[in-house]
């Protein structure tokens, strides 16, 4: 990739392009168990309207996309009073590599800090392990504790650190 990676506020008209991103991130990953989940990554639209959606772009192109979850959000899931979250990080697997995840985890920080957060939690799939590299070197850390399955056959890792 020659061309440098930007972060930036999803704009109207590129909803299904970041959906088209989520779905081909996660779907080597899924297992079958969340086939459902297929959808609820391709709606961009509705994360939009009900947290915030983030993309990491290349020459206008969306390469990466996050849903930051604000206090209030519906989509939060195991963010505590003082934590930020973020769900759904992904990057078009013929980028990955570029910065664009770890761009994309940085800017949620950023954000759970704006809100007065000073923390961050996350969960993940126990197949997620290049992102799970990528939370090791900013810093997060496994809290199995925290680990939690919304439908059965679905297991989920939590990470989490402070701001």
């Amino acid at each position: 990739m020659t061309s440098e990676v930007s972060v930036r506020r999803i704009r109207p008209g590129e909803h299904a392009a970041a959906g088209d991103v989520c779905v081909a991130a996660y779907d080597p990953l899924l297992t079958g168990a969340e086939d459902d989940y297929r959808e609820r990554l391709r709606d961009v639209t509705t994360r939009d309207a009900q947290a915030e959606v983030w993309v990491a772009v290349v020459d206008d192109e969306v390469v990466g996309v996050v849903t930051y979850c604000p206090p209030g959000s519906p989509w939060r899931e195991i963010g505590r009073d003082h934590e930020g979250e973020f769900r759904m990080l992904a990057v078009d697997p013929t980028v990955q590599r570029s910065g664009a995840g770890t761009a994309l985890a940085r800017l949620c920080e950023d954000r759970a800090r704006e809100d007065g957060a000073t923390g961050m939690a996350l969960s993940s799939l126990a197949t997620m392990t290049a992102a799970h590299r990528i939370y090791g070197r900013l810093g997060y850390e496994r809290e199995p504790g925290r680990d939690w399955s919304p439908v059965a056959g679905v297991d989920l890792l939590a990470f989490s650190k402070l701001l």
